[in-house]
């Protein structure tokens, strides 16, 4: 495994850009800038597309009625095994961006999202077996790997005190790709088409996305894999935490965005159209948000506005709960939109939070300025991708909790009790990594301050 570096690479001409110093704000002034926010815009349209391309299969579910012979059971099956691949992907995907290039790994990876949809497009019938939906659910998997090798590739890009809401507002960007697809897909069920209608609205705009990044997108050379930041980040245990909080934020945004519309039809008896009316609006205000999450967390510090969000999922899923068990859809329909926006919002937050933590590590080794900021780059580099796979982990599990719930107590009411608790172990941890500030003897506490920086985390 490996993970981006800054150290300097030879001039291999086309479009790699051999210098790049966004810390330097003379440089990001006159240049840095103008060519990091070209590159975000092209990103977040391929990225975009590829998470309308991974969550195709939460619309696909809604067209397929008892025609298709599949249980709810086998439709949870179907929307999980779509995200257990995205996840995979991620980590793969991160450390293309290194290999290939930034620019050219875009090309690549959205013209692979023919492969799904074009697969989609030959077998979406009545007829076909489960195995061959299955499997064409976890090809269209591999549009959720463009949020990791994009997110990657726009954090070598901007500035630390500019990430937050670049990060934010590239994932968002891409977010919004959930909301889309099913808006797009509510027009076709709305106007009695079939589901190949659908997949040929996708195909010219992905390939409409792959030549826009050869014409408009650069690559840096110096992001390179480097194998020992790699395994630095594995080793350090803030991989592992913030991966475990973004299991919490991503990962319930995810699983959520595909378990929605099958909710609706399986508890509360819903039609495709009647379920599509509503499923788009909870991930388009969750995608929305998320720049605002990062904004706030570059103003206020990522770990508050993370802890204080916590806080507001679980109040959300205690009333939704209460709703479950009440068949009560319109307070059931409110409350899971605004769980929602708040797995938005904590997406832009804890996502600021890992460049922060790295930055705040390279501080407490003494290292200052550009130094500490290439380490910050290289650590929070190599954790991306893999935080961003282990969170999206999280949408399988909420997709497979959601089944044995139906099939043990015939609701998901089981399955909202259990987010409930883990949304109150994220806010302990939260706390009491990030926030928790330990008391020590004043004598101790002035004798590290002279030997060395002080590791704090309270402003991530």
């Amino acid at each position: 495994m490996t993970a981006p570096s800054t150290a300097p690479a030879p001039s291999r001409g086309g479009r790699w850009i051999e210098h790049w110093d966004p810390e330097d704000e003379a440089f990001w002034n006159e240049t840095g800038e103008k060519v990091a926010r070209r590159n975000l815009a092209f990103s977040v349209l391929s990225e975009h597309i590829g998470f309308s391309i991974w969550t195709l299969w939460s619309v696909m579910v809604l067209f397929m009625g008892p025609e298709y012979g599949l249980t709810p059971a086998d439709k949870f099956v179907i929307v999980s095994m779509a995200t257990l691949v995205g996840a995979i992907v991620r980590v793969p995907y991160t450390f293309a961006v290194a290999v290939f290039g930034g620019r050219n790994w875009t090309i690549v990876s959205a013209s692979l999202l023919l492969l799904p949809t074009i697969a989609a497009f030959v077998v979406m019938e009545p007829g076909t077996s489960f195995t061959t939906f299955l499997l064409c659910a976890m090809l269209a998997g591999i549009g959720g790997g463009n949020f990791a090798s994009s997110m990657t590739n726009i954090n070598a890009f901007f500035p630390l005190r500019k990430k937050g809401w670049a990060l934010g507002l590239n994932a968002g960007g891409g977010n919004i790709g959930v909301p889309v697809v099913q808006l797009v897909g509510l027009a076709v069920i709305g106007a009695s088409a079939g589901p190949r209608v659908l997949l040929g609205i996708y195909i010219p705009f992905i390939v409409v996305a792959a030549v826009l990044a050869a014409v408009c997108m650069d690559n840096i050379s110096s992001v390179k894999n480097d194998t020992g930041a790699a395994k630095e980040a594995v080793r350090d245990p803030h991989t592992w935490i913030m991966s475990f909080l973004y299991i919490g934020t991503f990962g319930s945004f995810i699983g959520y965005s595909f378990a929605f519309g099958l909710v609706l039809q399986t508890q509360f008896g819903r039609t495709p159209l009647q379920a599509a009316y509503v499923t788009f609006i909870g991930p388009l205000l969750g995608s929305l948000i998320r720049p605002v999450g990062g904004w706030l967390a570059d103003r206020y510090g990522g770990a508050k506005i993370t802890l204080w969000n916590f806080v507001g999922m679980a109040v959300a899923t205690g009333i939704i709960v209460i709703a479950s068990m009440r068949e009560s859809l319109p307070l059931f329909t409110t409350a899971f939109i605004v769980l929602f926006v708040l797995t938005g919002l904590g997406n832009g937050s804890t996502y600021k939070m890992i460049p922060g933590i790295f930055q705040a590590k390279a501080v407490a080794k003494g290292l200052t300025g550009e130094e500490a900021a290439g380490y910050g780059r290289r650590l929070s580099g190599a954790s991306m991708g893999l935080i961003g796979a282990v969170g999206a982990l999280g949408g399988l599990g909420i997709n497979l909790a959601f089944r044995q719930s139906f099939l043990s107590v015939g609701s998901g009411t089981g399955a909202f009790v259990a987010f409930l608790a883990f949304y109150g172990v994220c806010f302990v941890v939260t706390w009491a990594v990030y926030l928790r500030r330990p008391a020590a003897a004043p004598q101790a506490t002035a004798a590290a301050s002279e030997a060395k920086p002080q590791l704090s985390y309270a402003e991530v």
